[in-house]
């Protein structure tokens, strides 16, 4: 198997954007990439956006961020937007990329899958590939009820500590959802375990991201 490094330039250490749509998002698609990247570049960026963080949902967004990035994060941008109705304000959601994001120039993006089930996600997908013309957009996987999981095609390998650690942050940051019958320990780590499996890693265990243009 091929493995790519990040091209930083003349940057010792990379600048990462991560956008979500509600405040578990991140966490869950990319959580574990996140921590990676955080170990092996301790000076690395993180620019970590929330479109949908409203009351305890703010401070989840923020514990989370805490969790996964730490230090790291230039303070979080969280904005308020209604779940589930961004495509219908979105004109404001694009006025946010554009006067707030745009002028970012990270080495990798994460943001939601453009196949995505949820209205939201999708919105935010499009307008991250209108905004990052020139930058490499991983497209990050959310589990959920739809049933709308494909086939992606880059991996990031997860050791023990790592998807475990992914996992409890999840459980320890976003305590309103865990009266949720899907928001359990079990759906994040066989997720995981599946794409782990996909890809041969070594513990077993990786995320999944899709990207339609890359440039080695």
């Amino acid at each position: 198997m091929i493995r790519l490094k990040l091209d930083l330039g003349k940057r010792s250490a990379p600048q990462i954007v991560c956008l979500g749509c509600h405040s578990d998002d991140i966490e869950i698609g990319c959580g574990g990439s996140i921590l990676r990247l955080a170990e092996q570049y301790p000076e690395c960026d993180i620019y970590w956006t929330v479109f949908s963080a409203i009351g305890v949902r703010e401070a989840e967004a923020r514990r989370g961020a805490e969790l996964f990035a730490g230090s790291r994060v230039k303070t979080p941008l969280l904005k308020t937007f209604p779940d589930g109705f961004m495509p219908y304000s979105g004109a404001e959601v694009k006025t946010v990329f554009e006067k707030e994001l745009k002028q970012l120039t990270p080495d990798v993006v994460f943001t939601h899958n453009g196949r995505d089930a949820h209205q939201d996600h999708r919105l935010i997908s499009e307008l991250t590939w209108n905004t990052f013309r020139d930058h490499l957009i991983l497209e990050y996987e959310i589990p959920k009820y739809d049933g709308d999981l494909g086939r992606p095609c880059i991996f990031v390998p997860l050791g023990a500590e790592v998807y475990q650690k992914k996992v409890g942050y999840i459980m320890d940051a976003f305590q309103s959802q865990r009266s949720k019958r899907w928001f359990q320990p079990e759906t994040f780590l066989s997720l995981m375990r599946l794409r782990g499996m996909e890809c041969n890693a070594p513990s077993g265990y990786a995320e999944a991201f899709y990207c339609r243009k890359m440039v080695i």
